[in-house]
């Protein structure tokens, strides 16, 4: 599976060269101020450049090649395949069916999705597959993945764990707040792949402890963000490093001015897909935090759940999502559990009973969020905050979908109130921020809360019809919907045990 590196970048040369001609008119007023500076000072003070609309998307000179509908019709080694199967990854998300064709052959991609879109594998098995067969020298690694973050690049690390084994490929992760020594130690005896994040991959760099230079495919992963913390400078003197005729791959939520930069300057005649427009997720999403006290945040849940209307609801753990699940039934509302635990049927039934409003409250856990796609969701709640921005634009990405509006709700108690100022500064979120208490107007305004009947409620099997039609759009994962047939007054809980 050695491929060689198709990309013509002697126009990028060129173009590079033109547009530094023109710089200044297009972008010197903004390139200038973040190239000094501390660079996550002056990332929060840069937020209200998104605001200034997206860029046109660059016209692709040469035709794409068609999308795929199956992993097997992709050009891929039969161990990636293999671990595709062995993984439960069976149809490709359609920013995967739409850019590994591509990638694969070597085009450079620029690729728009929200979160939960499928971007780590679109981009990781094309990194992968490129690379299988290849070993690299010590301090030398042939594929770059940057991201904003620590906790993003261990969820990468994580994710493509099982695929680069599956060809016999080294990950490296280079990260802050981590023993640099042991990172450095992993570069000195070769990793083919790193996952880094700018900062401490230049440290890395300036110790002599890594070199970019046979770098031939690279990414970047969450684009927008790392603009919005300032990491511009830092990316594009990495991006300076590697191998001018590779491959570079960007994937980004938002395509803003600061994006604009990174694509004209780095990508050749890029292959340019985007899952959904970003907008909706930044015009018609509203943030509240909610200050409560903490012997009344349960009474609060309660009664928002109770609400007209459905809406999902955040916690930590399993066990605190089960507990809360069966309070909310014995207060009276249709509630039902979805996170790691459930197997993947009872995942689905659950998932399909909340898309039809046979249950109207999804109580789940960070795991599970991930891909929840839910039409007309105008209400998300965060009964335990996170800890990390990107599982807060995870989970508010459930809501204002399509450009519909909607509400993300976080309930922070007195000892949180710090921490999710850190969080929403992290996200580029400006919240509206009231303090409430069960029973206030202000709560009933903001959520539609309201008093729960106290009559206990049981979740019974829907209808055979409901079955039949998620089994349809789900494909071959359930061919057929007789076992999921059930007495009427079966419970859902029971059955789930």
């Amino acid at each position: 599976m050695n491929r060689t590196y198709t990309n013509d970048r002697s126009a990028r040369a060129r173009n590079g060269s033109a547009d530094a001609g023109r710089g200044g008119s297009r972008f010197g007023s903004q390139a200038q101020p973040r190239s000094g500076g501390p660079a996550r000072s002056g990332g929060y003070g840069r937020r209200p450049a998104a605001a200034q609309g997206e860029f046109a998307l660059p016209r692709t000179i040469t035709p794409a090649l068609p999308a795929v509908e199956a992993f097997a019709d992709l050009d891929m080694p039969q161990q990636l395949l293999a671990e595709l199967g062995r993984q439960g990854v069976t149809v490709p998300f359609p920013i995967q069916g739409a850019t590994l064709p591509n990638s694969l052959a070597g085009r450079d991609v620029l690729g728009r999705g929200r979160t939960g879109s499928g971007k780590t594998l679109a981009f990781g098995l094309a990194l992968l597959a490129r690379t299988a067969g290849q070993r690299a020298e010590p301090r030398r690694p042939l594929g770059l993945i940057l991201v904003p973050t620590r906790e993003l690049a261990q969820q990468v690390t994580d994710a493509l764990t099982p695929y680069a084994r599956s060809v016999r490929l080294r990950l490296a992760t280079v990260v802050g707040g981590m023993s640099i020594g042991r990172q450095a130690g992993a570069l000195r005896t070769g990793s083919e792949i790193v996952v880094a994040t700018p900062g401490r991959l230049k440290d890395l760099i300036d110790r002599g402890d890594c070199r970019l230079d046979e770098v031939g495919i690279t990414v970047l992963d969450e684009a927008d963000q790392m603009a919005d913390m300032g990491f511009m400078p830092q990316v594009t003197a990495l991006l300076d490093q590697v191998r001018p005729e590779g491959q570079r791959m960007l994937f980004s939520a938002t395509l803003d001015r600061n994006v604009d930069l990174l694509v004209r300057r780095y990508l050749t005649d890029p292959v340019v897909h985007s899952v959904d427009p970003s907008a909706g997720a930044v015009t018609t999403m509203e943030h509240h935090v909610l200050h409560v006290h903490g012997a009344d945040k349960h009474a609060a849940t309660t009664e928002i759940a109770a609400r007209d209307g459905r809406v999902i609801m955040f916690l930590d753990t399993k066990h605190a999502v089960d507990r809360l699940t069966q309070d909310l039934l014995d207060s009276g509302v249709r509630a039902a559990a979805l996170h790691g635990g459930k197997s993947q049927p009872q995942r689905t039934r659950t998932l399909a009973q909340f898309k039809t409003g046979h249950v109207t409250v999804l109580v789940a856990t960070n795991v599970a969020a991930r891909g929840i796609h839910v039409d007309d969701l105008d209400l998300v709640v965060n009964v335990d905050p996170p800890t990390d921005h990107k599982d807060y634009l995870h989970r508010g990405g459930r809501t204002a979908r399509a450009g519909r509006s909607g509400s993300v709700v976080t309930l922070v108690t007195p000892n949180q109130r710090r921490g999710m100022v850190r969080l929403m500064s992290d996200a580029g979120i400006r919240p509206q921020t009231t303090q409430v208490r069960s029973g206030d107007e202000a709560l009933s305004r903001i959520t539609g809360a309201q008093a729960p009947s106290g009559i206990p409620v049981v979740i019974t099997a829907p209808v055979a019809e409901r079955p039949r039609r998620s089994a349809s759009s789900r494909g071959r994962r359930r061919p057929s919907s007789t076992p999921r047939r059930a007495p009427v007054n079966r419970p859902v809980l029971d059955a789930a045990a």
